[in-house]
């Protein structure tokens, strides 16, 4: 498994998951919410909308904007069940361990990190 600085340069080869970008209003809700408000965040969306081995709106489950960490999902193909596949092979059909969803909001929140200091 490769690391999360690893995987954001693989992943800002990528001319579409490269285009991600938070706004300055996704930084403000961020500052003014808070690093750890935002994980937590994160950790409730990946567990709801990405952890469950059936997704009845898999493909759809992600807004493109709403949230820093939608698009954070967006940019580190984590949207949904289909891009874990295709970028990290995460099996499909089957529930997320609680190790995964773990390995996943790391690089979210590096990626969201990172952003911030755009």
């Amino acid at each position: 498994m490769s690391s999360v600085n690893e995987t954001l340069k693989r992943l800002n080869r990528s001319a579409f998951r490269s285009r991600f970008h938070l706004s300055d209003s996704d930084k403000a809700y961020v500052k003014a919410k808070g690093i750890d408000v935002i994980r937590r965040h994160c950790a409730d969306f990946v567990r709801d909308r990405l952890a469950p081995a059936y997704i009845p709106n898999d493909g759809k489950q992600t807004p493109m904007k709403g949230h820093p960490v939608f698009k954070a999902q967006h940019a580190c193909a984590c949207c949904c069940r289909g891009c874990l596949f295709k970028w990290y092979k995460v099996k499909p059909a089957t529930p997320l361990s609680s190790l995964q969803q773990e390995k996943i909001v790391n690089l979210l929140m590096a990626w969201i990190e990172k952003e911030m200091t755009l």
